[in-house]
């Protein structure tokens, strides 16, 4: 079975499928042999879709070492055919994205028209990379009357990027798409529990990329820890958790060789409804920032606190459970379900914990936060989402990221006692406020202290307007188009003396 196989299958991957790494061009075994795979379980079921070769440090170091080899004659081709073969790439995945985000579904229980949706993304950004990548460029400076004084963006070499779980093919291309435009290569390790599309994605590539130029090495943290701390990988790119960035920010300091970071990390987002919007539109935004039905609330743009007005309380709320309840849970790979499982049967627990831990603080469980009845869904990681009201400010649903689900919700009746509480957070990663008060809202959007922030929008990024976060929710910035290729440079500053012409 080739990997392209995997998007072919009509019932998702064969039980025991061996599923290799993608190394200098073709599919590889692990250097561990047969007893370095890993089952990869359907959380929706329980079943194993495969068995996905994991990477040792000694696969990692195949790995960087092809990387380190095509980089060069990459680079050297020029950015013009660099963005032409990308944007061949982007037309290859989003031809593909029906597939590949029935397979994302299967792998990671998001529902397939999410997952599809997240797909068709990811070609559309190799696209628009291609598209703004002859853009890149440095500046001149007049510093002297008579010198020529300019900079030039040259690549770093290697970039080792590391995904998150909640959308593979997306942040596959993501990771990777402003890396090559910038003519680096690229060692990408898949989330553990995703690793199927990233390797399908890469192989689309094959005649594409040269060979070493994309490189995908699927593991748990072993992987991610050699990656992270080998010495010929000078600029790292990492989404998940906090705990996991602050360990990748260690290994990386730890590796005795200086290293450019990227950390897009998790967030604890507030929603801000004043008292002078539409209870209906305030409700909509409120389940759609959720993202209940887009991947079941693990998203770290998510709002998952609502701050709310104390006059429109009751009439949003009334609303926000009404949408809530008619959300369709159904099996992933079903078109007609708006919202699948968690991504593992262990992340539903740790939610149904937290469900817990509201209820202990004091919180009044609304709705959700069980498992659904329908004995055909008992098998998989789902879970009825979640609506915790007076959930008193500093409580565990107030301040800790859930990655799920669970919505906590707090009322106010002043503007600067709402911005103090959304700001009462290590997190500072997105916020959404609703006002028709302009002054109000852009009072409030400047005082929040978040790197994203909407103004009667919510949970929708836009391609060119850089998407990171401050606090504890980041270091750098990701879809800022041409600036987002320039963040996989290094800036050169050339003198040059010009002798005056004489007569």
């Amino acid at each position: 079975m080739t990997l392209t196989d995997l998007l072919d299958l009509p019932s998702g991957p064969a039980v025991g499928s061996d599923v290799p790494m993608w190394v200098d061009g073709r599919a590889v075994a692990s250097a561990e042999g047969e007893g370095a795979g890993r089952d990869d379980v359907c959380p929706s079921t329980g079943s194993v879709l495969a068995r996905v070769h994991q990477a040792s440090a000694a696969d990692v170091d195949r790995a960087v070492a092809a990387a380190a080899r095509a980089q060069p004659a990459w680079a050297a081709m020029g950015v013009h055919e660099r963005a032409a073969r990308l944007a061949e790439w982007g037309r290859r995945v989003t031809e593909a994205a029906p597939r590949l985000g029935l397979l994302d579904a299967r792998d990671g229980g998001t529902a397939v028209a999410s997952m599809a949706a997240s797909a068709a993304k990811g070609g559309k950004f190799l696209q628009t990379i291609a598209g703004v990548a002859p853009e890149l460029g440095g500046r001149t400076i007049p510093a002297t009357p008579t010198g020529l004084h300019f900079t030039e963006p040259a690549p770093w070499g290697v970039v080792g990027a590391l995904c998150a779980y909640n959308h593979p093919t997306l942040f596959t291309c993501m990771k990777a798409a402003p890396a090559l435009a910038a003519g680096n290569s690229v060692v990408l390790k898949p989330a553990e529990q995703t690793p199927l599309s990233p390797l399908v994605i890469a192989s689309l590539a094959a005649d594409l990329l040269p060979p070493g130029v994309l490189n995908v090495v699927p593991g748990g943290a072993a992987a991610g820890e050699a990656l992270v701390g080998h010495p010929d990988v000078p600029r790292v790119s990492f989404t998940g958790s906090l705990r996991t960035g602050l360990a990748v920010q260690a290994r990386a300091g730890a590796s005795g060789v200086l290293k450019s970071l990227t950390l897009e990390l998790g967030g604890k987002n507030p929603i801000l409804i004043f008292d002078d919007v539409d209870c209906d539109a305030a409700a909509a935004a409120v389940v759609k920032g959720s993202n209940f039905a887009r991947v079941g609330g693990q998203s770290c743009g998510a709002t998952s606190r609502l701050l709310i007005h104390a006059d429109l309380r009751d009439a949003v709320l009334e609303r926000v459970v009404e949408q809530t309840e008619q959300i369709r849970i159904g099996m992933p790979d079903d078109p007609s379900s708006e919202m699948g499982c968690m991504v593992s049967h262990s992340h539903r627990d740790r939610i149904l914990g937290f469900v817990d831990a509201g209820r202990a603080d004091g919180g009044r469980l609304l709705t959700g936060g069980t498992p659904p009845a329908d004995p055909q869904l008992a098998a998989g990681a789902f879970i009825r989402p979640a609506v915790f009201d007076d959930v008193a400010h500093g409580a565990t649903l107030a301040t800790e990221e859930i990655f799920g689900p669970v919505l906590a919700v707090t009322s106010f009746t002043d503007a600067a006692e709402a911005v103090t509480m959304a700001n009462d957070t290590p997190y500072g990663l997105t916020a959404s406020i609703w006002s028709n008060d302009v002054n109000r809202a852009l009072g409030a959007a400047r005082a929040i202290d978040a790197g994203y922030v909407w103004v009667n929008d919510v949970e929708v990024r836009y391609p060119g307007l850089p998407f990171g976060g401050w606090k504890q929710s980041g270091i750098g910035k990701e879809l800022g188009l041409v600036d987002d290729i320039l963040s996989h440079t290094r800036s050169k500053a050339i003198s040059v003396a010009i002798t005056p012409a004489r007569d």
